[in-house]
């Protein structure tokens, strides 16, 4: 085993998109990953409601954070 703990253990969706709007913005992220909810008067309420319904929008976005905290832990 690698011994690397899954970045994502105990982080609710709601936390993450909080730290990857405080990191990048609703601008960036909407050029990031291309989703309406990003690009189209966004919200934390009205992302959260999409992306807990689109697995392949969420794993994008979980993917985001990842490289975002392995970027900050360098």
């Amino acid at each position: 085993m690698s011994g690397d703990k899954d970045p994502l253990h105990g982080i609710t969706l709601a936390n993450i998109l909080e730290y990857l709007v405080d990191v990048y913005g609703w601008e960036e992220m909407g050029i990031k990953i291309n989703i309406r909810c990003f690009n189209h008067d966004p919200s934390i309420k009205s992302s959260l409601a999409f992306l807990r319904r689109t697995p392949w929008a969420r794993e994008k976005v979980e993917k985001l954070y990842v490289k975002s905290i392995r970027k900050l832990n360098k």
